[in-house]
């Protein structure tokens, strides 16, 4: 877990904001249990994002998020991670239905920007991390659920506000799940119907991204940044591109392992550089998974025709050549 302290301002999460946050939550959650009597599963199949960090996932998610055909945790159905069912329902009420524009406090625009992951306006999408850390303990040192946890995990309450939110939302739901890149299998069991999209990217532009989310965050590379594989133990003791490389190594290789384990229907790998280039060409693929699960997704495509992949060299040649050696040699170790 990311320390408050250390994160800079932009980053710091506000005292007050969190202790409103839980008192709402807490209210709101009895509300949430009498909503979840209506539900037992999805309906519809669940599109679940996975990947490294920095590979793309938040760009894809917004993607997703902007066609309209895909219901979503956003920033304002965020705030309700203990009662997702009437996040939605605030939303409709506060912005999808805004009565002769009388709250126009909201950015109602889903834009394809972020900060480190962070989108803006109500609508944008969220990851939704409160949420699935209410289900999922993760361990101190890595952020992997241990096997005991998982099998005492209360899946049936998880699905009931999955199905609840999708209800309310009336579209099959898109998240991100990067803090599950260990467990696609449990997921996949847990899941009448969904679809894993692994979000890939070229592993140096990820490595220098990352460097720079450590920076930016933090203050400094010294700090680690989101996700912790099961290596963590003994890569913290390594220098900054040594830890970021092992970072993006393990986390790949864990969400391939899980990705071989899951019916061709039920996912779909896709090099974000190939994405930025033709999100058509995406979207049939997306397209054709769905239908295989018996959804049918719009066939025509009226997204953007393209994205500026930001696959550009930010630091000196020195430092390239030290980031791509720190990839060739987390790879020739494993072998």
């Amino acid at each position: 877990m990311m320390e408050n302290d250390k994160r800079t301002a932009e980053f710091r999460r506000p005292p007050k904001l969190e202790q409103l946050l839980e008192e709402l939550n807490a209210l709101l959650s009895v509300c949430q249990e009498l909503v979840d009597r209506k539900y037992e599963s999805l309906r519809f199949p669940i599109l679940l994002v996975v990947g490294a960090p920095r590979s793309g996932t938040t760009l894809f998610t917004q993607w997703l998020a902007g066609s309209g055909c895909w219901g979503y945790p956003s920033n304002l159905i965020s705030r309700f991670f203990a009662a997702p069912y009437i996040g939605a329902r605030v939303q409709q009420v506060l912005v999808e239905n805004d009565f002769r524009n009388e709250i126009t406090e909201f950015k109602k625009d889903v834009l394809y920007e972020s900060t480190l992951g962070k989108t803006q306006g109500a609508l944008a999408p969220h990851e939704f991390w409160y949420f699935w850390r209410r289900f999922f303990t993760l361990d101190q040192d890595a952020d992997i659920v241990s096997p005991g946890d998982l099998k005492t995990m209360d899946t049936a309450k998880f699905k009931r506000e999955l199905a609840s939110l999708e209800a309310a939302l009336e579209k099959p739901l898109a998240m991100k799940a990067n803090l599950m890149n260990w467990h696609i299998p449990f997921l996949d069991a847990t899941f009448d119907k969904v679809l894993f999209i692994h979000i890939k990217r070229d592993p140096a532009y990820v490595i220098q991204s990352l460097l720079e989310s450590r920076q930016k965050f933090f203050g400094s590379e010294d700090q680690w940044y989101s996700v912790r594989p099961p290596e963590y133990a003994w890569l913290r003791e390594r220098d900054p591109v040594t830890q970021v490389a092992g970072q993006v190594y393990y986390v790949r290789k864990a969400v391939e392992a899980g990705m071989a384990q899951v019916a061709a229907s039920r996912g779909l790998s896709v090099e974000y550089e190939r994405f930025c280039e033709s999100p058509a060409e995406v979207w049939k693929a997306i397209r054709a998974r769905m239908a295989a699960q018996g959804y049918a997704l719009e066939a025509d495509y009226r997204g953007p025709h393209r994205f500026e992949a930001m696959n550009r060299i930010r630091v000196s040649p020195e430092r390239w050549k030290e980031i791509q050696e720190g990839w060739a040699t987390i790879q020739q170790n494993e072998k």
